[in-house]
């Protein structure tokens, strides 16, 4: 027979002896979860950089489309500064130095709009979904796209300032300033690259991304200060088109390539703004796509 001796807790009942508690699990030490964090961000920054090349490469081997894509934006400079140059009144400015940011901004936002018409195309063509298969960060794709298609606008910025030169724009702010109205009007084309990255995941295909983007960017552009000031405008016009991001951009720049009225202030202030709601919109779409 079998005695069973009864133990005794603290405070002096009978009872069963209790369970010790489970230690708990040791803290990870800073310096690894540091750097577990420098690798993330080393392997997404290898991936974003991936993508871009590929994107590059894929311009590289279409070159008709960086062909048509540059005379389109040439031909705008010639028929505004040539056909309707003489009729178009700018005190304070010669047409071409008035013309010219603005067809900067012009064509900067056209060629954001391939980033969307790029991305419907991978997606209707199943490689986004071979993409979200592999193990990369999830916004590598997106990134890789717009980052490829803002190397593409600084090189047509570039074709385009040397049109400029040729039939007589001038600036008259200096190198440096005219650099970061360069700047200024990339990084707006940025931020605009990832509001058609969002058309472009929700259209499933190129046309359908196209005819979605484009109705939204002509009234931006020409109701703009692009072309005309905005004062020549009927008045209710004048209204939307003074406050819309577009003009802001391109008084921001027009001010620091040759002078007059504009805030870069404010024009920084709106890419920020889009960058903030269009990156985690692409991101969701992106994730939701297929």
């Amino acid at each position: 027979m079998t005695t069973t001796t009864p133990t005794t807790t603290v405070s002096g009942k009978q009872g069963s002896a209790p369970t010790p508690a489970a230690a708990p699990p040791p803290a990870e030490p800073k310096g690894r979860r540091f750097a577990a964090l420098k690798e993330r961000l080393y392997w997404g920054a290898s991936d974003i950089l991936a993508v871009t090349w590929r994107n590059l490469i894929a311009y590289t081997r279409i070159p008709e489309a960086m062909v048509f894509s540059s005379i389109q934006p040439i031909m705008f400079v010639l028929l505004f500064r040539y056909v309707f140059g003489g009729a178009v009144s700018t005190p304070g400015f010669r047409y071409v130095d008035f013309l010219m940011p603005g067809i900067f901004v012009q064509t900067v936002c056209f060629g954001a709009v391939t980033t969307g018409i790029g991305l419907a195309d991978d997606l209707g063509k199943g490689l986004i979904e071979r993409f979200r298969s592999l193990p990369m960060a999830r916004c590598a794709v997106l990134a890789g796209r717009t980052t490829a298609d803002m190397c593409r606008n600084l090189f047509v910025v570039l074709l385009m300032t040397v049109v400029g030169v040729a039939v007589g724009f001038r600036s008259s702010t200096g190198f440096f300033s005219f650099m970061a109205g360069v700047l200024l009007l990339l990084a707006f084309a940025y931020a605009l690259s990832w509001g058609f990255a969002v058309i472009g995941m929700a259209a499933r295909n190129a046309e359908t991304a196209q005819a979605m983007a484009f109705p939204l960017l002509f009234p931006l552009t020409f109701a703009s200060s692009a072309f005309v000031q905005v004062e020549s405008m009927p008045g209710w016009l004048q209204v939307f088109a003074r406050h819309q991001p577009v003009t802001i951009v391109i008084d921001a720049c027009r001010n620091l390539m040759v002078g007059g009225p504009g805030s870069p202030l404010a024009a920084i202030a709106w890419t920020i703004g889009m960058l903030a709601v269009c990156i985690p919109l692409a991101v969701r779409k992106y994730r939701r796509a297929g």
